[in-house]
């Protein structure tokens, strides 16, 4: 049977219940988590634990009524597990970051609630019968017509349904010079995967009588007040991929994902996937807009800054055992992790515990979709005897392969910010702990 990885940071195990386990005293515990415990024979159902012996308020009361709650919540003993912004990291909350716990989730689709975060000046509630989309061209010969939308317009009009990931540019950007978080959730939480609902942009384009010729880029320019623009190519517009987006996981887009419009743009940065969508203008090159300059370049080892990298390639994590987690017994666990490329479908994930030196193929957790998140999972066996250093490694369809911290800053040097894909590594420690380091 598998044995307990203490949780991180969200942990629901007390500290008492943890030096149990620690001291061999599992029986203690056996109610609770039955199916997480090593070496609990069938027997200690039989011995006196209370948790089975006398029933519990749940079993013999009346339980709340239906729609106690009209919008459901999570239980009240999963509160930990939450966004979380990183101290220090900016100097106001409305310019700023809120993490995804990848730690705490399963498969591969992120809650609407949980959904990482990256606003460069607030986030809004906006009252969808008051907002519209523009569409127009950079020179009156663009489009034979401009136009604007209402969102019931787009919600009126034939929709796509699908299931991409999320990243900003700068996740592990943090980590580019060397270890700088503990968990997974700072290191890599700047990612999402959510199944979107909404109309190709394509089709708004078409109805507006795009001249598919001359057009080669659009600008996609948001509400909130920092008039977030991008560039956006049109050879991704035109295969229907890039969608508007009202929908989010079966319902409306939440406020602070970009309600009541958005862009989605699969496999691209995230903040290509302009929030708050008010404008697209057809045009024949490069806007260079401020957030295209100053920021979400690469800084290159030479010193020069690279443009127009938005293409999330291939990478992968291990969420669990991860950093800031403890093993509490030895035995049997299970890697888990998520491998995600913006070039198209995971191929493979490889696994190491011994920092690179041997690797072993991961099974992939269907369902195994195109610029969507891809759970991998591989069993291990913790003795205890000696320090491991896991590690994955992903490969995606187009044959591209997640390279190491050694590989990307030959290129790139150690003082980049963006587009950090370097194989990660958590060491586990004889005592169990696990830490966040590099190889």
């Amino acid at each position: 049977m598998p044995s307990m990885i203490q949780s991180a940071p969200e942990g629901f195990l007390s500290q008492a219940d943890i030096a149990a386990v620690q001291k061999g005293r599992r029986g203690l515990l056996v109610g609770a988590f039955a199916s997480a415990l090593a070496g609990v024979s069938s027997n200690s159902f039989a011995q006196g634990d209370p948790n089975i012996l006398e029933l519990p308020a749940h079993s013999k009361g009346l339980g709340q009524g239906v729609a106690t709650n009209p919008y459901g919540v999570p239980s009240l003993y999963e509160k930990n597990l939450q966004r979380r912004q990183s101290p220090g990291l900016t100097q106001v909350t409305q310019a700023s970051v809120s993490f995804c716990p990848l730690q705490g989730l399963f498969g591969i689709i992120t809650p609407s609630g949980l959904h990482f975060e990256r606003h460069h000046q607030g986030w809004w509630d906006i009252d969808p019968s008051k907002h519209r989309l523009m569409i127009n061209g950079a020179a009156d010969s663009m489009l034979k017509k401009d136009m604007v939308f209402t969102v019931d317009e787009i919600m009126r009009l034939p929709s796509i349904t699908r299931t991409h990931f999320l990243e900003c540019g700068a996740n592990t950007g943090m980590e580019w010079g060397n270890a700088a978080v503990p968990t997974v959730q700072y290191t890599h939480g700047m990612l999402s995967c959510t199944e979107f609902t909404g109309v190709p942009l394509r089709l708004l384009l078409d109805m507006c009588g795009a001249d598919w010729k001359r057009g080669k880029f659009v600008l996609a320019e948001g509400a909130d007040g920092s008039s977030m623009t991008r560039t956006i190519p049109v050879a991704l517009i035109q295969d229907d991929e890039v969608l508007v987006a009202y929908g989010q996981n079966g319902e409306m887009l939440r406020p602070e994902n970009g309600y009541p419009l958005r862009l989605v743009v699969p496999g691209v940065q995230g903040v290509s996937w302009v929030k708050y969508l008010r404008r697209i203008e057809l045009g024949d090159m490069p806007y260079a807009t401020k957030d295209e300059v100053l920021g979400y370049t690469d800084l290159m080892k030479d010193g020069q800054h690279r443009q127009y990298t938005s293409i999330q390639e291939v990478k992968s994590v291990i969420t669990s055992p991860s950093g800031g987690q403890k093993l509490l017994a030895k035995g049997q666990h299970n890697i888990t992790g998520v491998a995600w490329s913006g070039r198209g479908k995971i191929k493979r994930v490889d696994v190491s515990i011994d920092g690179g030196r041997n690797w072993r193929e991961a099974r992939l957790q269907t369902p195994v979709m195109s610029k969507c998140l891809t759970r991998f999972q591989l069993p291990l066996h913790w003795s205890g005897d000696e320090p491991l250093f896991i590690m994955s490694r992903a490969v995606d369809e187009t044959g591209h392969i997640q390279p190491t911290y050694a590989e990307n800053r030959a290129v790139r040097g150690s003082r980049s910010i963006y587009h950090n894909n370097s194989i990660h590594t958590w060491m586990i420690e004889r005592s169990g702990e696990v830490k966040n380091v590099q190889l």
